[in-house]
C-alpha cells in the first residue's frame, strides 16, 4: 500500500485498540525504508492507495521523459506546491515533481538545499514504488529512472560509492 505522507508501506496486521474508551479497528503499517510502523484506522483507509500498475509506471516514465514545467513564481510558493504534490499520494504528481526538480548532472551546482531535499524525497518515493511494481533490484530500478531523466549514470554510481 502507499500512504501519501510516508510512501510505500506494508500492512502487517489488523488490530483493535482502545482509544479514550472507544474500540478502534486499525491497520498496522510497516515502512521498511524509514524502519518505522504506523497505524491507520480502518475507517480512514481511503487515505491509502494500492501500488501503481505497470501501465501507471510506464505513464510515469513518459512524464519523466517530458520537458520540465518550471513556473516563474517565488520559490517558497513552488516549494509548497511541490510538497503538496508529494503528499497527495498521486503517482503522476510525484513523477511531475521529480521531472520538474531534476537538474541532471548539475544537481550539486544549480540546486538550493531545499530544492535538493524535495527532489530526493520525491525521487526516493517513486524509486521505492517502481522497484516493487517492476520486481527488479534497486540498482536496475535506479538506472531505469535515471535513463528517463537523462541523468549521467556513471556520475550517479560514483556518488553512491562515495556515500
Amino acid at each position: 500500500m502507499v500512504y501519501p505522507k510516508h510512501g510505500v508501506g506494508q500492512i502487517t496486521e489488523f488490530k483493535k485498540i482502545n482509544i479514550g474508551g472507544i474500540d478502534v479497528e486499525t491497520y498496522i503499517l510497516n515502512f521498511e525504508k524509514d524502519k518505522a510502523n504506523g497505524m491507520i484506522p480502518v475507517n480512514k483507509q481511503s487515505y491509502l492507495r494500492p501500488l501503481a500498475t505497470i501501465n501507471q509506471v510506464n505513464k510515469c516514465i513518459s512524464i519523466l521523459k517530458g520537458k520540465p514545467k518550471i513556473k516563474r513564481s517565488m520559490w517558497s510558493r513552488r516549494a509548497q506546491e511541490y510538497e503538496a504534490k508529494i503528499s497527495s499520494g498521486k503517482i503522476y504528481e510525484l513523477a511531475e515533481v521529480v521531472r520538474d526538480l531534476n537538474k541532471g548532472d548539475d544537481i550539486m551546482i544549480d540546486q538550493s538545499y531545499s530544492e535538493r531535499q524535495l527532489f530526493e524525497k520525491a525521487y526516493e518515493r517513486l524509486l521505492a514504488e517502481f522497484q516493487i511494481v517492476l520486481g527488479i533490484g534497486l540498482e536496475n530500478t535506479q538506472k531505469k529512472l535515471d535513463k528517463a531523466l537523462k541523468r549521467n549514470l556513471e556520475k550517479q554510481s560514483q556518488r553512491q560509492e562515495i556515500k
